[in-house]
């Protein structure tokens, strides 16, 4: 028989398989046991899916191919569950928490508490980099992991900024392994693979897919304390990280930006709704030093 664990594993990698019908799962059986043990037909009814998706369910956890390939993902990265003690607890208590997380690099980046998201525009202005570096690089030095998501612009310079500075970052990703998104940076990825963290909701041979992104940020905003927005316009993927971590009970830092400019109207409009100015690094340490 097989373990909790091996069947959520298995599970989590079918394609067919989402977070609501894997919370269904357990409510049915807390053991997983049930799928691996049941015909298409009864899992149609357990589960109140159409009988076409029940069968494609079934056949992939069944496929032996399939099931070598995920073996040798599972020996080349770290996979952690809800029930392992590795899972962050702060990611843990977030609504909708990943049951399954690749990871690949040094995972002991996550018991550090001083966690800071850092989310921000593809296309930053020339005056948002050097105001993030002053912002950003007292925080590393303090011991700050910087947590983004590895996309171009606002997300590659954060993570380079905490590897230049003998800082530690964590990147999470919006595609598998095996499948970096975006392309423009290997170098960064293999980097942080190696030397920091990368971690990832999806399996390793999964690619990309516009839904991934908003997934994506609720896992980094989950990971830490607080948000950082550097730079945003009002309609954007930040401003969904900024909402998620809001709905999970963290803070949420701005820096303001020049007016009139189209890339700093989303940093503008969330301090008006509450979200904590930042002209300084200090602004953010101060705070996370009184909580503490």
């Amino acid at each position: 028989m097989q373990s909790v664990k091996e069947n959520l594993i298995r599970l989590h990698h079918a394609p067919q398989v989402t977070r609501p019908l894997l919370r269904k799962m357990f409510q049915i059986d807390p053991q997983l046991q049930f799928p691996f043990t049941s015909t298409p037909a009864q899992i149609s009814r357990l589960l109140s899916i159409p009988l076409p998706r029940a069968i494609s369910i079934l056949h992939h956890i069944h496929d032996t191919n399939i099931m070598r390939k995920l073996d040798n993902h599972l020996q080349k990265y770290e996979c952690v569950t809800l029930m392992d003690d590795l899972y962050p607890p702060l990611l843990k208590a977030i609504p909708d928490s990943p049951f399954v997380l690749y990871m690949t690099g040094n995972t002991q980046l996550l018991t550090n508490s001083l966690a800071l998201s850092v989310v921000g525009t593809r296309t930053p202005s020339s005056y948002s980099l050097p105001a993030m570096k002053s912002i950003l690089i007292p925080l590393i030095h303090f011991g700050f992991t910087i947590v983004s998501g590895m996309a171009k612009g606002i997300d590659q310079y954060a993570h380079h900024l905490a590897c230049r500075n003998n800082g530690t970052t964590i990147a999470v990703l919006g595609s598998g392994f095996d499948h970096i998104y975006p392309t423009n940076d290997i170098a960064l990825y293999q980097y942080l693979s190696e030397k920091q963290l990368v971690i990832s909701e999806y399996p390793p041979d999964r690619k990309a897919e516009k839904y991934h992104f908003p997934e994506r940020n609720r896992i980094i905003s989950g990971l830490t304390g607080a948000t950082f927005v550097v730079e945003a316009r009002l309609r954007s993927g930040s401003l969904i990280t900024v909402d998620q971590a809001l709905e999970q009970g963290r803070d949420v830092y701005a820096m303001p930006g020049l007016a009139g400019k189209a890339t700093s109207e989303g940093c503008h409009k969330i301090i008006n709704q509450g979200a904590k100015l930042v002209h300084s690094y200090k602004d953010i340490l101060e705070d996370w030093l009184e909580k503490i």
